[in-house]
């Protein structure tokens, strides 16, 4: 396929190069995360110090408070996690790991980037506009978004529900270009069962996405017809039931969380036997409990739903398939640790992030299963105790294995390696802090602590919780400002970093190490490679060896 002659606007703007593609997401998904990040300061301060002014923002009023929460949740989810894990990773490392030169769709990917940021645009729109910005919850429950009449939630919501359709239109262009690439595009020899289990997780995700997303989207229009066109669908006064919103919600809201984890496992499950100088453990088996959890992700979302005053007799089915999905991450967890058994562990940066991402997300886990019962979610239900555990789940993905993936191949993307030093402290401030954060929540959760109260103080049975706010709160100041620590080191390193003496400074052994570092524009190898073994394909030791030859060096 012919190009343009390069120049700045084709070269880096308007580029239909996958890399150029992956790197604009990865830049536009960590801005997004500063604005997400600096919300979480202003409310959080909000929380430790009320009524006063907040530095950089002012005073926080109830309402602006609830913008502040609606804000921070959907931007991190939507407009962070997703085109992090799928729009940078999927794009930069699926035509690299299966020796394809781009993506099978090179013009609807870079659509799918600016549609995303389009949607950014709209959001930011739906700030300023009168009645904005949007403060229904980033769930946006109704009726209290669905009815246009209640103050704060006017045409901000109404371009906030635009934005989410525009950004999940993004993922679905996605979604169908990863599928059709893996499927038509896989280079000589590299069989479906070959396949790094990145790009599995890329699948899985996108397969995930596009069955979940129909019923949201729906649910969306009918809301927005609701706010606009004199419809009734999620309002009771006219014989609507907000309860259909939470189903359609949620019915999507729990693949989403997969959508999220599997790419967070993939980087995981690619990073971590490289720094341990070991094969992945049990790759078939691992593979077959991720697409199980992926099925019984569509069955099990009414656990959301525990006090909304639901069937009791169904109450019992969801709990226990909310247990049952717990096991293919149980054999995940296994996996990995067994990989880890008697390997030559260099804890690198991204290997310290990765292992960080398997201790943060085990508690996640294990407090997941307390409130996938109905006994304990109904006295936990909407306090700071779901907070810590949701993030407890979703930081480690959206956070932790995105820095691990950035710093294992930050040397592929430019060519130059980042200064090691900065990197692991970056990694202790970071993981100090979050735990610093979210152990103090749990005890806020459990002393009773609704996450819509943005005062404390007004409740005599809440004044107790203060200290644990001021340490979450200064916590997160830390985790913040470490951030900054990788700021610097990420553009630094960019120019000044020292430049890689090998296309393989890592020793892996999958196909994005074998093209240059960085790879060239519109084409990545030099030379077409056939695949004769897959990385994961051995049953003696003489075929590990064979397999493995720098490790066994090493």
């Amino acid at each position: 396929m012919g190009h343009a002659k390069p120049n700045f606007w084709n070269t880096y703007v308007f580029s239909i190069d996958h890399k150029m593609i992956a790197k604009q997401y990865l830049i536009t998904g960590l801005l997004m995360a500063a604005m997400g990040g600096f919300f979480a300061y202003v409310f959080r301060m909000q929380l430790a110090f009320p009524g006063e002014a907040v530095p950089f923002f002012g005073v926080v009023e109830p309402g602006s408070y609830n913008s502040l929460i609606t804000l921070h949740g959907s931007i991190m989810i939507f407009w962070v996690g997703m085109p992090l894990l799928l729009g940078g990773f999927g794009n930069y490392l699926i035509p690299l790991m299966i020796g394809a030169d781009d993506m099978a769709f090179p013009k609807l990917n870079a659509m799918s980037y600016w549609t995303y940021l389009a949607s950014i645009v709209v959001l930011i729109i739906s700030f300023i506009v009168p009645d904005g910005p949007a403060s229904g919850g980033w769930t946006f429950y109704p009726p209290l978004s669905a009815n246009p009449d209640y103050t704060g939630v006017g045409a901000g919501i109404n371009l906030w529900i635009i934005a989410v359709a525009l950004e999940f239109f993004s993922v679905l262009m996605g979604g169908v270009n990863y599928l059709t690439t893996v499927c038509n595009m896989r280079v000589k020899g590299l069989s479906f069962m070959r396949l790094p289990m990145m790009i599995w997780m890329q699948l899985i995700a996108a397969i995930l996405f596009m069955f979940s997303v129909g019923p949201l989207l729906a649910g969306s229009i009918m809301m927005l017809l609701d706010r606009t066109a004199g419809t009734s669908f999620f309002l009771p006064a006219g014989g609507g039931d907000p309860l259909l919103f939470q189903h359609l919600f949620w019915f999507f809201g729990h693949p989403e969380v997969y959508v999220l984890l599997l790419p967070a496992l993939g980087v995981v499950m690619e990073v971590l036997p490289v720094h341990a100088r070991k094969p992945l453990f049990g790759y078939k088996l691992l593979l077959w409990a991720f697409v199980a959890a992926g099925a019984l992700s569509f069955v099990v979302w009414a656990h959301h739903q525990f006090i909304s005053g639901m069937d009791p007799r169904m109450v019992m089915p969801f709990a226990a398939l909310t247990l049952i999905i717990s096991v293919p991450f149980a054999v995940c967890m296994f996996a990995l640790i067994a990989t880890l058994f008697k390997g030559n562990i260099s804890l690198t940066t991204p290997m310290l992030f990765t292992l960080g991402m398997v201790a943060e997300f085990l508690i996640g886990g294990i407090t997941g299963v307390i409130v996938g019962a109905s006994a304990g979610d109904i006295y936990y239900h909407d306090t700071y105790y779901i907070i810590a555990h949701f993030h407890y789940t979703m930081v480690p993905i959206t956070i932790f294995a995105m820095l691990s993936g950035v710093y294992h191949w930050y040397p592929k993307m430019w060519g130059r390696m980042y200064n090691e030093t900065l990197g692991k402290l970056h990694f202790w401030l970071s993981a100090i802090s979050f735990n610093f954060i979210f152990i103090p929540l749990f005890q806020v959760g459990q002393m009773g602590h609704h996450r819509r109260i943005p005062d404390p103080t007004e409740y005599e049975f809440l004044v107790s919780t203060m200290p644990y706010h001021k340490i979450a709160t200064y916590a997160l100041i830390v985790l913040l400002l470490a951030q900054f620590l990788f700021i610097f080191n990420f553009f630094w390193s960019m120019f000044k970093g020292k430049k890689v003496e090998s296309n393989n400074p890592w020793q892996a052994t999958t196909l994005e190490w074998q093209c240059p570092s960085p790879p060239v524009a519109h084409g990545n190898f030099v030379e077409i490679p056939t695949v004769h073994r897959g990385p994961y394909e051995y049953s003696t030791p003489e075929r590990t060896e064979d397999f493995y030859p720098q490790w066994e060096k090493s």
